[in-house]
């Protein structure tokens, strides 16, 4: 039976999904859309999808790629939605659909154990620390009996230990086949098992990294395989630039430092200095940072010049000479020992990458990219595309399937036929009917196009309210009375609120001021971005007022705009404090902005609205979830109604039910009190 035939039988009255599953609704949108995938899995091309909220667009694409007996690559935004999609989705369909596919899920080096690394830790001088040495530990006995060697496993391990750089592998320090443990290598293993499988569960970081490596002559997935899937693809053009361009870190050279040090100790102790030519390495990266001065850490220096804005040019030749320097010197001796260990070998083959990538910094830049410096406690030289859509119309959506040149244990490539099927799907795609904020940044403007509505009921479920008394965003005190109005509801709701901020600034202000509010009394529980794990902050919050504990309100920004999935009464009030254009300053905005310009176009109208109509849906997008949710959303900025182009804004949003004043706030409100809970029986 052809694809075509077979697909609309499976969401169909009745069907495969109806018979395994009672609470299986069949939804026109949902059928709509994987018709549109099978079709072009059989013809090959490219489809873009904006599929709204409770469409069921998981369904949608992986029904017709596990039918249509192709090799597949599913790419996720973050590694916690693959670990969703491999562990529940994948199973669970594969299981009713009965077919016998192999299943692989592949993450970047950073989240696999590295034995190598691991034995080598205790000789580095973080080990010394009492809580790193009983991370350390727990670590090592995790490892004499996991079989992934995937840290997501440990229970417990923070993130953001700095035990995890001390286990983990990158692409600078591996030691590939000469490594002493790469029989057991979690990452090789990894990677063979995802070459045998018929599925492939990827991220979006590791498909643009491969797409780098692929330059420097390693083999990768891609070639193998001919339907490639990308959920929450309004990520990839961010995701991409990072790794189409280059980036060179003080924590890089600091990395090389320790392991030069850690290394030397271990394998050649008394051959050399290496205490000496440690510090050397470690010191030039110090005077590189100290080069731009007391800058604010999160700023992003302009870098047009010779030297990045306000950082004089001899200071910062002189800083980018002492680090060369160092690496020079640590090369030399490397060279002297490189015959006892491959470590030593990897160490100088890293040297000359860090040299390389100075020397590029220290020259001009192409005219099509943009070059800045990111400050914090580190440096982070950066020059990047402004987009993807280059390397997408020639180096991806136009290549063919291809073995890679050598027999290096790769399989062939897919015999011959329709060309690459690719897959593009999000909830946000962006706000006119061609996607355009999607579609041109990404390379796909000749993209078939489908746009599938939610299946919410917005106008009951809810509702959109614009405070008229708070002052314009540019006031002062915007964010303290912002904070003082949400307080007053969140209580009124017992909690129940998430508040969207789109500055770290007034992420601070606001949580500052709603924890000097409740804190004290203890009525409710403040929640801060950036105070917790960002897992432990969604699970206390998901949790809410149950167990005897206060209600949550979590104050956030960045990655919980988006991604941050919290369905029934734990979450009933949305919270956005502005209108998230972006930041002019940023020097990656200001290029494109200028690109714009320069063709004779208007920025505002082409990007900086279509960027916060995009951010702005998606930040919406946290409040209905289910079709039983019910809830309000709160934008915090009158531009939103006394602007013109807020009609766009507008428009771009769920078509919610518009509350025009404090009283008609205040009854909505008080009609999700006195609704009953999503987890009564009797509830819708």
């Amino acid at each position: 039976m052809a694809l075509l035939d077979m697909v609309p039988e499976v969401f169909a009255p009745g069907g495969v999904l109806a018979r395994a599953d009672a609470h299986f609704q069949p939804r026109e949108g949902q059928t709509q859309m994987a018709m549109a995938v099978a079709r072009t899995i059989e013809e090959g091309g490219a489809l873009v999808v904006e599929a709204g909220t409770g469409v069921g667009k998981t369904f949608s694409y992986l029904v017709p790629a596990l039918l249509s007996g192709e090799r597949v690559l599913l790419s996720t935004a973050t590694k916690a939605l693959q670990d969703q999609l491999f562990a529940r989705d994948l199973p669970r369909l594969v299981q009713t659909l009965g077919l016998p596919v192999r299943m692989a899920l592949l993450k970047g080096r950073a989240s696999y154990l590295c034995l190598h690394r691991m034995e080598q830790a205790r000789q580095d001088v973080q080990a010394q620390d009492r809580g790193v040495a009983r991370v350390l530990a727990k670590v090592e006995d995790w490892s004499r009996h996991t079989q992934s060697g995937d840290l997501a496993e440990l229970t417990g391990l923070d993130d953001r230990s700095p035990v995890i750089p001390l286990v983990t592998s990158t692409r600078e320090n591996c030691l590939g086949s000469q490594c002493p443990r790469f029989r057991e290598c979690h990452v090789h293993r990894a990677r063979r098992e995802a070459l045998a499988a018929d599925i492939v569960v990827i991220n979006h970081h590791l498909f643009f990294a491969d797409v780098a490596v692929r330059e420097s002559g390693m083999a990768e997935l891609l070639p193998t395989v001919r339907v490639v899937v990308f959920d929450e693809a309004h990520q990839i053009n961010e995701t991409g630039v990072q790794f189409l361009g280059t980036q060179l870190s003080t924590g890089q050279v600091m990395d090389f430092s320790r392991d030069l040090l850690a290394t030397g100790f271990q394998h050649a102790r008394g051959l050399v200095d290496w205490a000496s030519l440690s510090r050397g390495v470690e010191m030039s990266a110090r005077d590189l940072r100290l080069a731009v001065g007391p800058a604010v850490g999160g700023a992003k220096l302009r870098w047009t010049d010779e030297a990045p804005e306000g950082v004089p040019d001899g200071d910062w030749r002189g800083a980018v000479r002492g680090v060369a320097l160092a690496c020079v010197q640590a090369q030399e001796a490397l060279d002297t020992v490189s015959e006892i260990a491959p470590d030593f070998v990897r160490l100088y083959e890293r040297g000359s990458e860090l040299l390389a990538r100075l020397a590029r910094f220290s020259g001009p830049s192409d005219p099509d990219v943009v070059r800045w410096v990111d400050v914090g406690t580190q440096l982070r030289l950066i020059e990047s595309p402004l987009d993807i859509a280059e390397a997408m119309r020639t180096r991806l959506l136009m290549s063919p399937a291809e073995p890679p040149e050598e027999d290096d244990g790769w399989p062939d490539a897919p015999p011959a036929g329709p060309g690459r099927a690719w897959i593009f799907t999000s909830a946000t795609l962006g706000d006119d009917e061609r996607l355009t904020w999607f579609t041109e940044r990404a390379g796909l403007q000749d993209a078939d196009i489908l746009r599938v509505a939610s299946p919410f009921d917005y106008p009951t479920q809810a509702a959109l309210y614009v405070p008229r008394h708070l002052p314009s965003p540019a006031d002062p005190s915007h964010s303290r009375l912002l904070a003082q109005w949400v307080g007053a509801a969140a209580e009124q709701l017992g909690g129940r609120t998430l508040v969207l901020t789109t500055t770290l600034k007034a992420l601070r202000a606001i949580g500052d001021a709603l924890k000097a509010r409740f804190d004290a009394v203890g009525t409710l529980e403040v929640l801060v971005q950036g105070e917790w794990p960002k897992r432990r902050l969604m699970e206390r919050f998901r949790e809410g007022a149950e167990h005897g504990q206060p209600g949550c309100v979590l104050v956030a920004s960045a990655t919980f705009w988006e991604g941050f999935d919290v369905p029934g009464d734990a979450l009933q009030l949305v919270v956005i404090d502005k209108l998230p254009f972006p930041p002019p300053g940023d020097p990656l905005v200001e290029a494109r902005t200028q690109r714009i310009e320069k063709a004779g176009g208007r920025a505002f109208k082409a990007y900086a609205l279509p960027e916060a109509a995009v951010a702005l849906k998606q930040g919406a997008g946290r409040l209905i979830r289910r079709e039983s949710d019910r809830g309000i959303l709160v934008v915090g900025d009158i531009r939103l109604t006394t602007m013109g182009y807020g009609k766009r804004l507008l428009a771009a949003l769920p078509p919610m039910r518009r509350l025009e004043s404090e009283e008609a706030f205040d009854q909505a409100l008080q009609a999700l009190l006195t609704r009953p809970s999503t987890t009564d029986p009797t509830c819708p």
